[in-house]
């Protein structure tokens, strides 16, 4: 997926993963469709990452729709088992995104 259109707020995160994953896929799955119904919510990245490591990139039109997201109750119980059980570190960094350019010799961006 390409990033949407500025401006708007990007996540950041990168986490690592524990040996205690019994269940994990089935929270990450549910994460994730519940993120995608939303109201804010404009998408996702996965990045190349290594072995326990996982990298992506979660996309917000604003502040409040991502600040809903976090303080949603089924999320919270996720944060609650990712920090107990699924991870043994994550960073998460919040970023605005007010512009964007770049230049590709193959295409015309």
């Amino acid at each position: 997926m390409a990033p949407p259109e500025p401006p708007y707020i990007a996540i950041y995160i990168r986490s690592t993963l524990s040996d205690d994953l019994d269940g994990y896929d089935e929270v990450d799955d549910a994460m994730g469709k519940l993120s995608q119904e939303q109201p804010g919510y404009l998408g996702r990245e996965s990045l190349p990452s290594g072995e326990n490591e996982e990298r992506s990139v979660i996309y917000w039109a604003d502040e409040e729709s991502l600040k809903a997201w976090r303080l949603h109750p089924e999320h919270q119980v996720a944060i609650r088992l990712g920090r107990e059980r699924f991870y043994t570190s994550y960073d998460i960094r919040v970023a605005r995104v007010e512009r964007e350019y770049g230049f590709d010799r193959n295409t015309s961006k």
